[in-house]
């Protein structure tokens, strides 16, 4: 079986959920790969052992605007 991997550009994603404080960082970007190569991301997130809600919802919900807040920031 072929795997194809999905050019991902670079995210902040938190790197644990806010309510629990569980290590999800690191699930992002196996989570992304998968969701945009066409599986559910249900299934996804059981199969990466991600079973809180809490933790499910920072994944699912994750909004990329580093590159819309970056033009906003001043030099150091």
């Amino acid at each position: 079986m072929e795997t194809e991997s999905v050019q991902v550009s670079l995210m902040i994603i938190p790197v644990r959920c806010f309510t629990c404080g569980s290590l999800i960082g690191d699930k992002w970007e196996p989570f992304i790969n998968r969701v945009m190569a066409g599986e559910d991301p249900g299934k996804v997130l059981d199969s990466l052992g991600v079973k809180r809600y809490c933790c499910r919802r920072m994944l699912l919900s994750h909004v990329d605007i580093i590159k819309e807040v970056i033009y906003y920031t001043r030099p150091i």
